[in-house]
């Protein structure tokens, strides 16, 4: 199997040298496919499309989305871990699979190696809804109650080892509290169960959340990101609610193969770059419940090594696992 893998990385390398000046020159020429992990109608899915769309009108040609789902991501990781680097396949990654799976699992790919990082394209903080029936209203007495209940308070998740699973066990650890975690198939029914009154908390995605605000059945009382969201007006950070630096947040991205010729990869960077500085695309971002960031290859190298140790001590201290 290490075997197999370096004298795949090794043909990837002696492939870049080979396509890089005819990709350089006639770039791109055919109808590039974006991969998505995930069905359609979820975060990832609908920035993979705006990206898509974008980077079609930019580019002059057809970029078509292709919903690659199974194995929480791994299979379609690995298809554009495979594919050639020559510009045509791409993958709309996000932290799920490049730094949350690799910490729950085994997986076939090196999310550094195996991977030419474009950009990130939006960041999607994770949320903390309470049901309106716990009876309170910002995180310091969501703390406090759930403290006082020493650990007989509940919270859903859309299953172990998902990014809502993994941050209420940072929160858990951050305030030194305990809750039963109670996994659901998937963030529908999780969200669902909240609003059933079934569990008195969920934390998850902006964009579970939007559509229920002002429903008099839940409220969202804390943000996990570094900086209050346009789309959840008058809610704090949970940095702001007593807990400097805490962060929970994950985003989404285009890779693409190792091996891809960095002009390529420049490019695509450039112009996803001036997307961000659109206001109908940052619009579009921000009513997924995400934040516009449009970074570069660099920085989002530097994104997936910042994050991988805080993901892993979230599955740590969570005890989840895929295998």
């Amino acid at each position: 199997m290490l075997s197999s893998v370096w004298a795949r990385r090794a043909f990837i390398a002696l492939a870049a040298l080979c396509v890089a000046p005819a990709a350089q020159a006639q770039w791109p020429d055919r109808p590039i496919r974006v991969l998505v992990p995930f069905a359609p109608g979820g975060v990832t899915d609908g920035i993979g499309r705006l990206a898509s769309e974008w980077l079609g009108q930019k580019l002059g040609v057809s970029v078509v989305v292709e919903n690659r789902t199974g194995a929480s991501g791994a299979i379609a990781a690995e298809a554009a871990m495979r594919a050639a680097p020559d510009g045509y396949t791409l993958f709309t990654a996000s932290a799920s699979q490049l730094v949350m799976l690799p910490a729950l699992t085994r997986v076939n790919f090196d999310s550094l190696r195996d991977f030419a990082p474009i950009s990130i394209v939006a960041g999607n903080p994770q949320v903390l809804g309470v049901s309106e029936s716990l009876g309170v209203t910002d995180l310091q007495q969501f703390v406090a109650r759930a403290r006082a209940e020493n650990g007989r308070l509940n919270f859903s998740s859309a299953g172990p080892g998902s990014s809502n699973h993994l941050a209420m066990a940072l929160l858990l650890q951050a305030a030194g509290i305990e809750m039963q975690h109670i996994p659901y198939r998937g963030g529908a029914p999780a969200m669902q169960a909240l609003l059933a009154g079934e569990v008195p908390a969920y934390f998850g995605n902006p964009s579970d959340f939007i559509p229920h605000l002002g429903g008099g059945r839940m409220r969202v009382i804390a943000i996990a990101g570094p900086n209050r969201l346009p789309s959840l007006p008058g809610v704090r950070t949970v940095a702001e609610q007593g807990y400097p630096g805490f962060r929970a947040e994950t985003w989404n991205g285009l890779v693409a193969p190792a091996g891809t010729p960095q002009p390529i990869i420049d490019r695509l960077a450039s112009l996803l770059g001036q997307a961000c500085q659109d206001a109908a695309f940052r619009s579009a971002l921000e009513r997924l419940g995400t934040t516009p960031e449009c970074s570069t290859p660099a920085a989002f190298r530097q994104a997936i090594e910042r994050d991988a140790p805080l993901w892993r001590e979230a599955v740590r201290v969570s005890g989840a696992s895929l295998d």
